[in-house]
């Protein structure tokens, strides 16, 4: 799961290290001005929290319905 997440936030254009992928979320709630940090990060809403996490797995989900139809779509033209 985590190179998948690295594939989709690199499409994304993110940089992204294939042995971190998980730190792309800093770089994320970067660009959406969340001040995440490594470490304890308590001062932080859920609100603000959820935006990291939901622009992540948005575009991961997208990216695994994108893959789902096409297989569907392979299937049906065999």
């Amino acid at each position: 799961m985590q190179t998948f997440k690295a594939e989709v936030m690199k499409r994304e254009g993110y940089n992204v290290d294939p042995n971190r992928p998980d730190d792309v979320k800093y770089e994320v709630a970067k660009d959406l001005g969340v001040p995440l940090e490594p470490g304890n990060n308590g001062n932080l809403t859920t609100e603000s929290v959820g935006q990291v996490g939901g622009k992540i797995g948005g575009s991961m989900v997208r990216e695994m319905i994108r893959l789902a139809q096409k297989q569907l779509a392979d299937r049906e033209g065999q």
